[in-house]
């Protein structure tokens, strides 16, 4: 039990280190966009590039992460990521900046499935839950801390964030092949129809497909939310960054509390489906009802809240994932970081669209989509199991 406490705070530690890196770079990329005369579409562009080459190396990652080990994969995402960074730090021309960022995302599909397949290696179907909630915790503590230090880091230099992140990911890299074995994978359970399908087929089996569908709601709602979020607050309400920065960091700090504390809790009384499904609800009857708040107080508890309900939806169906995938584990999680990066790439352009026409309209979109997700729900059920496998 003590091996795997230590194997899971250095899995956790690893994920830190890398979203923290992705934080950082946060504060500085308006002075950076300044320096070298970048245009707003060009860093639309950037991120976009992060997101597709993600979306395109997910799936080949979540069968690397099944067929030569989930150590080797997390060793290569964060030198990736590593050599991602230092890029972005010392690339004066666009091309560079653009390979920078493909890096990254290629990274980030390398990381996230092995690293959900080791957790459900190390971990038994009582402990998952509890652990994928911790994992989500420290990718959201990242987020929450990276733009802080990156913003002190910039008044050293304006590349340093970078050149830190990179430093923080090699250290985190070589820390792994010494101190991370390997993990035994334990036996699990299958359904005997759903084996017969092979390939992008297992994508359409009946014990994946709802999951998968939900992975791709929650991402597109809340790309398009978070995307839209600062500019509807600026326009609507005339808030300033340091507004709109307290209420994206608080609700990242009760976010993490709830992963933290609350979800295990949840999971072992409702399920991991039903707790989906609350959240789902809960998420866009608090989206809609942003249209419709107007005093600060107001607007920061429910866009606080509405985070919660998106930081709780996630961990929730990885958990359901990782307790049905037996031998699959880097297939789903694969399959996980795919439909995420779909929903990453296509919310935020619907989202701006939208906003183009009215400023409401984001949201209402937003609202309809977790209700489709609600409804999906409402069918979604928990197979058995009936063959186990080696």
């Amino acid at each position: 039990m003590k091996k795997t406490n230590i194997t899971l705070v250095l899995l956790l530690s690893n994920l830190f280190i890398a979203f923290l890196g992705i934080g950082l770079v946060i504060p500085v990329l308006p002075t950076l966009m300044n320096e070298l005369h970048i245009s707003g579409s060009v860093v639309g562009y950037m991120v976009a590039i992060f997101a597709i080459m993600q979306l395109l190396a997910s799936p080949i990652a979540g069968r690397w992460t099944d067929s030569i080990g989930r150590k080797k994969m997390i060793v290569s995402g964060l030198f990736i990521f590593s050599v991602s960074e230092l890029l972005f730090g010392i690339g004066n021309d666009l091309w560079v900046l653009f390979v920078s960022r493909a890096l990254g995302g290629v990274s980030a599909a390398f990381i996230m499935p092995a690293v959900t397949a080791f957790i459900a290696d190390i971990t038994t179907m009582e402990t998952r839950s509890k652990a994928l909630g911790y994992m989500s915790a420290a990718i959201s503590t990242g987020f929450i801390v990276g733009p802080g230090i990156g913003g002190f880091l910039a008044g050293i230099g304006t590349r340093v964030p970078f050149f830190f992140a990179a430093g923080l990911a090699l250290i985190a890299a070589i820390f792994s092949i010494i101190a991370l074995n390997e993990p035994e994978r334990q036996k699990e359970t299958v359904l005997q129809n759903d084996k017969l399908k092979t390939g992008w087929k297992r994508i359409f089996a009946p014990m994946y497909f709802i999951a998968f569908i939900v992975i791709f709601i929650l991402s597109f709602g809340l790309a398009s939310f978070e995307s839209i979020f600062s500019l509807y607050v600026d326009h609507k309400f005339s808030f300033t960054p340091t507004d709109i920065a307290i209420i994206i960091t608080g609700g990242g700090i009760v976010g993490a509390f709830a992963q933290l504390v609350l979800f295990d809790w949840f999971t072992k009384h409702f399920g991991e489906i039903r707790l989906t499904l609350y959240c789902l609800i809960f998420s866009a009857v608090l989206v809609f009802i942003m249209t419709t708040v107007n005093s600060y107080a107001s607007i920061l508890m429910t866009a606080i809240f509405i985070f919660v309900g998106f930081d709780l939806i996630r961990p929730a169906v990885t958990s359901y994932l990782s307790k049905i995938a037996g031998n699959e584990q880097g297939f789903v999680g694969g399959m996980n970081s795919m439909f995420t990066s779909i929903g990453n790439v296509i919310g935020p352009i619907v989202g701006g669209a939208l906003f183009d026409v009215n400023l409401d309209y984001p949201f209402y979109f937003a609202a309809v989509v977790l209700l489709i997700g609600v409804g999906l729900s409402l069918k979604w059920k928990k197979p058995g199991r009936e063959q186990e496998v080696s």
